[in-house]
């Protein structure tokens, strides 16, 4: 892949999915993982959609293109953390102090990671929390 100038980079996390995605100027296309993300199921799409929505409603038309990858995880969890890092990463390439604040106003988990992690198995219980029984008898 050859660099382009004015490439913007920006990464997202959730649960064990790291996400990455890069802007540059352009006409508008997204793809998710080298593929259109127009051809993901139709919850899917409409996730990584809402930023791009969002940013247009502020900004107008979309002048930029942006190619996210996800690593780790399950789908889902992949789909959240590409949300996250073009929702940043657009906020970066604009500037704009409008979007940011319309982004935290419409879902903080666009600009802000959940840093929710699993517990921790404890040692010499089943889980993480719930204990052994015991019997008395």
């Amino acid at each position: 892949m050859k660099e382009k100038e004015n490439t913007i980079y920006a990464s997202g996390k959730r649960k064990a999915s790291v996400a990455r995605a890069e802007i540059f100027p352009g006409k508008g296309i997204i793809t998710f993982n080298g593929k259109n993300y127009e051809n993901l199921q139709m919850f899917d799409k409409l996730k990584i959609e809402e930023p791009l929505k969002i940013a247009e409603s502020v900004l107008g038309k979309i002048n930029f293109d942006v190619h996210a990858t996800a690593k780790g995880g399950g789908e889902k969890g992949q789909i959240e953390a590409a949300r996250l890092a073009i929702a940043k990463a657009i906020v970066e390439f604009s500037k704009s102090d409008e979007l940011k604040q319309e982004y935290l106003n419409y879902d903080r988990n666009l600009l802000v990671a959940d840093v929710r992690r699993k517990e921790a198995r404890k040692p010499g219980d089943s889980k993480a929390r719930a204990k052994r029984q015991t019997s008395y008898r």
